[in-house]
């Protein structure tokens, strides 16, 4: 097996895919590739409705455990990350939200003007395509295809008028000029198939020549001699091998690995590193710290008419279902349920929504592993911008040894607040007088919890992640940054991060289509080509407009 590459890419998540496309476009660039799961040719992976069959697979998932969170009564919560091709686009709900374009504005008041939303749009269009919509802000000719239930279930439709009898605006394009409002959200899916980016961006660049890629292939750190990061020492097949990086070496294993793989590779905060007998190579106290993650609660209710899921459950459905999708691509097999929805402001001191709301016509239970006993619906509520930080940290200094995981959701009172916000302005939707024929008991929270004190109590006993980890390498020019304004990580030459780790504040909404057009980005920056030409378009403030 050949040894050295131009470019070595760790994980071939969401942006390492992205990546390996991009940097072997050149023929003359040797890139290698390599990720810790196995391919992702199942029909587990292409069948939308099918994402919890990997999600608690450990074959391709790394089906991570928090440590007690001290603001959740103590509970050790589920962090699943997806191992394979594709890395968590391969096993996520499959909802393309870019997120505010004041996200970016606020990353550029962070003194990362270039990463400001005229900066980043350029790149979003670049990924996607999409039709019907307006083109200053979506494409219809990128790598991502994307598509929209054409009719959604009965309930979906429920939803949006009782959205609409609630004062809300029903919005065609959440990802275009506004993105306040409820609709049904753009997805991953195109002709009954998840789109992730293994099958988008990686599968069209596997028969380059200049393209290898590893799976199965555990790296264990970061080669780093005289503050240069020269390649990497991995596993594969029971054997140690080395390979070096001629150019750069690029870390995209995930908000959780990236850090953890720094760290055990010498670049962290040096007493805790020292503490673990990890020689080190540069003392970065923002590595592993700056943890962000959007914390969800389900609204649920009984509902009077057999007309969601549930029906779905029965054994020999099931297997109609299967056999439909697996025959024609389509069916109820072919969507992922999620992608109705919205975003709001709880106040109107708010410049930007700070709340989302997912609709599923179904319940989520122990995040899938147990069954609804009965027709049934929910919302999932998640405020935006939690002002809770967590860290990762290291537990040994053996790389296969799981790291630490502290989000400390609800730690603040403001988290709380919006969360308590989120869950009435739920109700208020499901009680408007388009549910009245479907709406039964409300299971849970229950309509005998209406207290500040029972809300609370609920929130930390029923919260759960919505699936974005984010921030902990991050973007700045402060101490406590990990990677300047063009994803080099501070301190030691040749090595860069780039994926959901990188960004300094987590984003309004799902997190893979930021992720995406991270690495497209990073691909000019680290290819020193011009970047896109900047897209100066109005967008959507409440306050401003």
């Amino acid at each position: 097996m050949k040894s050295s590459f131009d470019y070595i890419i760790i994980g071939a998540g969401s942006a390492g895919c992205v990546l390996a496309n991009r940097l072997s476009e050149n023929p003359d660039i040797q890139v290698l590739l390599v990720e810790n799961g196995p391919s992702d040719n199942t029909w587990k992976t292409s069948m939308p409705a099918a994402l919890l069959y990997t999600m608690h697979d450990p074959k391709y998932n790394y089906l991570y455990e928090t440590e007690p969170e001290p603001f959740m009564n103590n509970r050790k919560m589920f962090c699943p990350r997806g191992k394979m091709l594709g890395g968590s686009s391969s096993h996520n709900g499959m909802v393309h939200v870019r997120g505010n374009a004041m996200d970016f504005e606020n990353w550029a008041q962070l003194g990362l003007p270039s990463w400001k939303y005229s900066n980043v749009l350029p790149y979003f269009k670049k990924s996607e395509s999409v039709s019907g919509l307006d083109n200053k802000f979506r494409n219809e000719s990128g790598p991502l295809k994307l598509s929209r239930s054409s009719n959604g279930s009965e309930l979906s439709k429920v939803y949006l008028n009782a959205a609409e009898q609630a004062g809300y605006e029903i919005n065609n394009d959440m990802n275009g000029f506004k993105q306040e409002g409820f609709g049904l959200m753009d997805t991953t899916i195109f002709e009954g198939k998840r789109q992730s980016t293994s099958v988008t961006y990686l599968n069209p660049a596997k028969k380059r020549e200049n393209l290898t890629i590893i799976t199965n292939c555990f790296v264990k750190n970061i080669i780093i001699e005289n503050n240069f990061a020269r390649g990497i020492e991995c596993v594969y097949r029971n054997k140690n091998y080395k390979f070096v990086a001629t150019e750069e070496t690029i870390v995209s294993a995930g908000a959780i690995n990236s850090p953890q793989l720094l760290m055990l590779s010498g670049i962290g905060p040096e007493k805790e590193l020292r503490n673990l007998d990890i020689k080190v190579h540069h003392n970065l106290n923002g590595v592993g710290k700056n943890l962000q993650d959007h914390l969800e609660t389900y609204l649920q209710y009984e509902c009077k008419k057999p007309v969601t899921l549930y029906s779905s459950y029965n054994p020999f459905k099931m297997a109609l279902i299967g056999i439909e999708w697996f025959l024609f691509k389509t069916g109820t097999a072919a969507y992922s349920n999620l992608e109705t929805g919205g975003f709001v402001r709880s106040n109107d001191l708010v410049d930007y929504p700070n709340i989302q709301y997912h609709f599923f016509p179904s319940l989520v239970l122990d995040h899938g592993r147990k069954t609804p006993t009965g027709h049934s619906f929910q919302a999932h509520v998640g405020p935006m911008r939690p002002t809770s930080r967590g860290e990762i940290k290291l537990k040994s200094n053996k790389p296969d040894d799981a790291p630490s995981i502290q989000f400390n959701y609800m730690q603040t009172e403001h988290d709380l607040n919006e969360m308590r916000d989120g869950i009435e302005i739920a109700r208020e939707i499901f009680n408007q007088r388009a549910f009245d024929e479907y709406r039964g008991k409300e299971l849970s929270p229950g309509i005998q919890e209406k207290s500040k004190e029972s809300i609370n109590e609920f929130i930390r006993n029923k919260g759960d992640t919505a699936y974005h980890p984010s921030c902990t390498c991050k973007m700045g020019n402060d101490e406590s940054s990990v990677v300047n304004e063009e994803l080099k990580v501070y301190g030691i030459d040749k090595l860069r991060v780039v994926d959901a780790s990188i960004m300094p504040n987590i984003i309004t909404g799902n997190l893979n289509a930021a992720t995406v057009m991270i690495a497209e980005k990073a691909s000019d920056l680290i290819l020193k080509r011009s970047p896109l030409e900047l897209e100066e378009h109005n967008f959507y403030r409440a306050n401003y407009n």
